[in-house]
């Protein structure tokens, strides 16, 4: 254990002596901070095994103890121990406060044992000995020092390990993969129940300048979030509390997301995570250019539109067929209308407002719209059919 002030010959020629006494010892040693870590704590036994134990301590404490006389230039093997030993105590799971108290004890037992040694074989060198007692006590915490930052940095690895194993069940999960054990083993990496109220969000996010940052919530009342990032949107795994619902999970999300994004229905369990995305991309896909979050139990009709996309180009020629012949801005009037008519339920009036328009305008344009589809806004089945082609045509893009 070597300091910066530079050693006299007696010094030199004390702890020479003393470390070579030590080192016969250290058997004895061993066994006795064994026994006071175990009275300190039975963690020690738990989670490091008995032979082991005494073999990794029996070596720590030798090369301290070759260390007392080393040399400056000397290699220091007892730093180089005592990372290998901290890596192992943070595989092993022991605490890293009964590490370092097993470090600095060890120092305690030392010290004791070498003015023990010292006041049989050479009283008259205990001035001597204490004129290094602050170099010793400095090297035991250089040890302790780096036994802490490698457990650290291990520790750090192994979570980074674990984070990464956990995330990539989350991923097959939600690529709807059904491997024996998957949904338990992502269960007890989360922290969560395997069966449980669970929902799916898909936003598509925008990463552009000057547009608001998406800022991930973690949790919230009665729910927990678990994100992953894809290439242009964010999936998030919601677990809902029996007090959280989809409507409170919309409003958190439209109170933090400036964009668009879709909701699942609430499954029963992780293992239903794959459809439940899926059923969160079609809901997200029924926004087409509108902006907000939707829920797909609130969207079936239009999910079912995006989700036969064949059907729909041809639910659109066969409703819409005329209409398509028009001019576009002519074409574009007369949808407006209808989309408006049917966001006020029906009421010309309401929809003249939005419209800025007279009522007997909405009316004309009504008229003409069932003229050219040969359909009536009165039967609810051709109603049901406007509706439908209406939620396509705006979905394609055309």
């Amino acid at each position: 254990m070597s300091g910066r002030r530079a050693r006299t010959d007696r010094e030199w020629s004390v702890l020479a002596s003393v470390s070579d006494a030590l080192l016969e010892r250290v058997p004895h040693l061993t066994d006795l901070l064994i026994g006071q870590l175990r009275s300190h704590s039975p963690q020690y036994d738990l989670a490091v095994p008995g032979d082991e134990h005494w073999q990794q301590i029996n070596e720590a404490l030798r090369h301290g103890i070759e260390t007392i006389a080393a040399s400056r230039s000397a290699p220091r093997r007892d730093l180089e121990y005592a990372e290998r030993l901290g890596r192992r105590r943070a595989e092993q799971g022991l605490p890293l406060d009964l590490l370092l108290y097993a470090y600095r004890h060890a120092g305690y037992l030392v010290w004791d044992e070498l003015l023990e040694i010292v006041s049989e074989k050479e009283p008259d060198a205990l001035p001597v000995l204490v004129h290094t007692v602050a170099q010793m006590w400095a090297a035991v915490d250089r040890q302790a020092a780096t036994v802490a930052d490698a457990y650290r940095s291990t520790e750090q690895e192994m979570q980074l390990r674990t984070d990464e194993r956990v995330q990539a069940l989350l991923d097959a999960l939600l690529d709807g993969q059904s491997a024996p054990g998957l949904a338990a083993r992502a269960a007890a990496g989360l922290d969560l129940p395997e069966y449980g109220r669970y929902a799916v969000v898909v936003l598509r996010v925008e990463r552009r300048e000057n547009r608001e940052p998406f800022h991930r919530v973690a949790a919230a009342a009665g729910m927990r979030f678990f994100w992953r990032m894809r290439t242009d949107h964010e999936v998030g795994v919601v677990a809902l509390g029996d007090d959280a619902g989809l409507a409170e999970l919309a409003d958190e999300l439209g109170r933090r997301c400036a964009g668009t994004g879709g909701i699942s229905p609430v499954v029963a369990g992780l293992a239903d995570l794959g459809p439940a995305r899926r059923l969160a991309e079609t809901a997200l896909r029924t926004c087409g250019a509108e902006v907000g979050i939707v829920r797909l139990d609130q969207r079936l009709p239009t999910a079912l539109v995006v989700s036969q996309p064949d059907l729909a180009a041809r639910l659109v020629a066969d409703v819409f067929g005329p209409l398509l012949d028009l001019d576009p801005g002519d074409r574009a009037v007369l949808l407006e209308t209808l989309d408006a008519w049917l966001k006020c339920e029906g009421a010309a009036g309401r929809a003249a407002t939005r419209l800025y328009c007279h009522r007997n305008t909405v009316f004309n344009r009504l008229r003409r719209l069932e003229q050219l589809t040969a359909r009536s806004l009165s039967r609810p089945r051709d109603l049901i059919e406007m509706t439908l082609a209406l939620d396509a045509f705006r979905l394609s893009g055309a």
